[in-house]
């Protein structure tokens, strides 16, 4: 996985990752869960929408198209409420409250990340390069198995509450109970396809969260912040990518004063990154001379990344 603030170079570094391991003869795929996301314009192939898109052999790329599967998640929702509740079509009412779900912004995020687990649990490559959205949402993600835990645990309690009415009572609601526990049996299901991802997505032994950095204050304090959020959620971070790395031997030429104050700004908080992640840091990316698309980018930056 590869995560930071946004504009760092997580998208480049994911495809440049993908592409050096598909090069070592290994089946990988990189998807994107960001909406924002550029593996089309980085590969300079359409991908959006249209599932695992082979790029070179071994090497595969998706993007996630929110919308469509919001409209798959509607149509599962209209189902399993006439299976449950044995409707010949949906009420107008409960059909409007479905509509309107679709616009709530949590359900983006929330349609994108159960995309994300059929990817994960599927298990079809030997590697998955995770271009994550930035901060604030994969926090969210990581989060959600707790969310659930806490909140089908009170689920679970009330129902047991409720068997302990005496006989009468729950004879009376028998019909009820039946639909309330089909409906705790798909938040379980849910709850588990959500654990099965969280549980790879933190597991010390298959899975490597990198933070992309630049030598900048703010992208330092963020990074900082982020990693201690992380760490309440176990996401198993091993290391820092420095990227956009003006040369050294820039100094020797003449070159405008303000790429000189920039130069000097770059020592002072290269030092600076140096100190707070000492040990850490994995590799230094120079800035690269064009925008990272088309293959022959890629494999530049992934020799600089892996090779440099």
């Amino acid at each position: 996985m590869f995560g930071g603030k946004g504009g760092l170079g997580k998208t480049t570094f994911s495809a440049a990752t993908a592409y050096y391991l598909a090069k070592k003869g290994k089946r990988v795929l990189v998807f994107s869960v960001d909406p924002q996301a550029s593996l089309s314009d980085i590969f300079q192939r359409d991908i959006f929408g249209k599932g695992p898109t082979e790029i070179i052999p071994n090497l595969y790329a998706q993007e996630i198209d929110a919308d469509r599967r919001i409209k798959e998640y509607q149509q599962e929702i209209r189902k399993k409420i006439i299976d449950m509740y044995g409707m010949e079509q949906i009420p107008e009412e409960i059909e409007s409250y479905i509509q309107a779900a679709a616009a709530e912004p949590a359900m983006e995020e929330s349609a994108i990340f159960d995309e994300v687990v059929d990817i994960v649990v599927k298990g079809n490559y030997d590697y998955y390069i995770y271009d994550l959205v930035p901060l604030g949402h994969a926090l969210y993600y990581l989060s959600m198995a707790s969310v659930y835990d806490a909140w089908i645990g009170k689920i679970t309690n009330l129902r047991e509450q409720m068997r302990e009415y005496d006989q009468v009572a729950a004879v009376m609601k028998h019909e009820k109970e039946m639909d309330e526990d089909a409906i705790l049996n798909e938040l379980l299901y849910i709850k588990d396809r959500i654990n099965k991802s969280s549980s790879i997505l933190t597991d010390k032994e298959k899975t490597a969260f990198f933070f992309v950095i630049t030598a900048e204050q703010m992208v330092i304090n963020d990074t900082v912040k982020a990693g201690q959020l992380f760490a309440k959620f176990d996401v198993p971070l091993s290391g820092y990518i420095i990227n956009r790395v003006l040369s050294d031997d820039l100094k020797k030429q003449d070159i405008p004063e303000y790429l000189r104050n920039r130069l000097t700004m770059q020592d002072h908080y290269l030092g600076v990154i140096n100190d707070t992640f000492k040990g850490e840091i994995l590799a230094s990316v120079p800035e690269m001379e064009r925008d990272v698309t088309g293959l022959t980018m890629i494999e530049k930056l992934s020799t600089a990344m892996f090779e440099g």
